[in-house]
């Protein structure tokens, strides 16, 4: 009995001492990162300047549309989140038309952010437009290759 709980001790003593171990989960990630290749479209967006603090100060003016101000009315919520699941299944769009800023207010939706080619601005805009009527959006989406 004596041995069979020393035993399971030294288990569970090793376990918690492995499982807490910073450098284990550190080194691992580091090996799995060199020997993973990337995926191609993601290669090519960390390419481009990620900061867009130029095309945000557009957003810094009083009553512009952006997310913080999104209304918290139940249907503009609804609204947002249906066109955000419709534009994110479709997989052929690139990760930045997938993070574009979708922000409705009183039933009015306003598309801003940029997106990879002319073909994702309106693929995301017909989007929007089938689900909110096309006089409700507003476009506002930057193409930028």
């Amino acid at each position: 009995m004596k041995t069979r709980f020393l035993t399971l001790s030294i288990l569970l003593l090793g376990a918690s001492a492995f499982a807490g171990s910073p450098e284990a989960s550190k080194s691992k990630s580091k090996v799995d990162a060199g020997t993973a290749a990337p995926h191609p479209q993601r290669a090519q967006e960390t390419d481009a300047d990620a900061t867009n603090s130029a095309i945000n100060e557009r957003d810094n003016h009083p009553g512009e549309p952006t997310a913080d101000r999104q209304s918290n009315q139940r249907s503009d919520v609804d609204l947002t989140a249906e066109i955000r699941r419709s534009v994110v299944s479709d997989k052929s769009l690139s990760t930045n038309a997938h993070n574009v800023k979708i922000v409705a207010q009183n039933g009015q939706v306003t598309l801003k952010g940029p997106v990879r080619s002319e073909a994702e601005k309106k693929s995301i805009e017909q989007r929007a437009s089938s689900i909110a009527g096309q006089s409700n959006v507003k476009n506002e989406i930057d193409v930028q290759p």
